[in-house]
């Protein structure tokens, strides 16, 4: 692993982001074989690609059906994205740890702090209930670096949960509860609280559990029973080694490594860094060996600040550019 590509990444500023950004692609594009056929399925020739929005995005639903990776190796981790047994799931293949370790570590305390500031309790059942989750990865990891005795997994063990919170909240204690938007609800269903020192961030998704609210739904929900003046929330996704945070009302910030880009749905390769809406192309050059450039199937809105929100999910998840790449 190049040391010093790691650090210029992870210390890259705004004024240098398209620089190496248009960098890593150009290396993506030489080592990661998938990339490069489908780069060159469009027809793009990387001498002739000078900007940001000129990158071509590889659907995502690629890892699903192909190994996506920027030259060969064995790798560290291997993470899963979940589903039903009816569905294929993406696999994403981590060359080394470190580099995911530092992505979440760098990306949650340049928002939040410490991670040692806080105990981190996760609710996260249906990820804690199988194997080779991201999220399960990077939650463990916090809690192992919190060093608090308190910290740690929650599966349905609601009234312990509680307990919990109310001990460290009669003692003042920062907490970061994390947990999966269908169990946070179930929690806060049958316990009402007031949570002055304890951050609440949802991870998003009802993973079939229960039927579809929307965010501010979700929100306003988690808010009056919890006590709490906002819910947080993070963005991320198993193909991805990054992600976005949320301190409230739903507008998402990107650590300088990271950034998202809007294309149009009716002509996916129409790119736009700022819009009203949008499907959303994150470029994360964390996924230095796996591919820094994809596109997602949900759709979002670009703030002039660069903030960003999901407004939600494609109605027909097959993107038009896979009709490209059938093998």
């Amino acid at each position: 692993m190049s040391t010093a590509l790691m650090d210029r990444i992870f210390s890259v500023t705004e004024a240098g982001f398209e620089a190496l950004a248009l960098e890593v692609f150009r290396l993506q594009y030489q080592e990661n074989a998938l990339y490069r056929a489908y780069t060159d399925a469009l027809r793009i020739r990387p001498e002739t690609v000078h900007s940001l929005t000129r990158i071509p995005f590889l659907p995502i639903q690629f890892f699903k059906t192909h190994t996506v990776t920027s030259g060969q190796f064995t790798p560290e981790l291997v993470f899963e994205s979940s589903g039903t047994t009816q569905t294929v799931n993406s696999r994403h293949l981590v060359k080394e740890a470190a580099w995911y370790e530092r992505s979440f570590m760098q990306a949650f305390e340049h928002f939040y702090g410490p991670v040692e500031d806080y105990v981190v309790l996760g609710l996260l059942p249906a990820y804690l209930e199988r194997k080779a989750s991201s999220l399960v990865h990077m939650v463990n990891a916090m809690i192992q670096v919190s060093r608090h005795p308190e910290s740690g997994f929650y599966l349905y063990e609601h009234a312990q949960l509680a307990e919990r919170l109310q001990a460290l909240e009669a003692r003042g204690q920062k907490v970061l509860l994390i947990g999966v938007t269908f169990g946070l609800l179930d929690f806060a269903e049958q316990y009402q609280l007031h949570l002055k020192n304890t951050l609440v961030m949802e991870t998003g998704g009802m993973k079939g559990r229960r039927e579809e609210w929307t965010r501010q739904q979700v929100h306003d929900f988690l808010q009056s029973r919890l006590g709490v003046p906002v819910i947080h929330a993070e963005y991320g996704m198993t193909e991805l080694l990054s992600q976005a945070y949320s301190r409230g009302n739903g507008l998402f910030e990107t650590p300088s490594w990271m950034r998202v880009l809007l294309r149009d749905e009716s002509d996916p390769f129409q790119l736009y860094e700022r819009a009203a809406a949008g499907v959303i192309n994150v470029v994360d050059l964390a996924n230095r060996y796996s591919c820094a450039f994809i596109g997602t199937e949900d759709i979002g809105k670009l703030h002039a600040d660069g903030r960003f929100e999901v407004l939600g999910r494609l109605d027909n998840s097959a993107l038009r550019g896979c009709s490209l790449m059938v093998s």
